[in-house]
């Protein structure tokens, strides 16, 4: 594989840089026991998951999320 350097990686189209993020990322998340978790990010994880097990109805529905984004109305936190 040709090496492409970060300012070379930089001149290309948007379209083609969002396209090679998604290649990344793809190639990280078939692979998620490779990443490292810190001990406290699994603690809030953990800790969020038993939050929703509690109360599955509490928070945002993954429409409701992209709706607020799309029409900027999100509030934050």
């Amino acid at each position: 594989m040709k090496q492409i350097s970060v300012a070379e990686i930089l001149k290309l189209p948007v379209q083609e840089r969002i396209r090679l993020v998604e290649l990344i990322w793809e190639s990280i998340a078939a692979i998620p026991e490779a990443v490292e978790v810190t001990p406290e990010v699994r603690a809030e994880l953990e800790k969020r998951l038993k939050e929703f097990e509690a109360n599955p109805e509490a928070g945002y529905s993954w429409e409701q999320v992209k709706s607020h984004l799309r029409n900027g109305t999100w509030r934050s936190a």
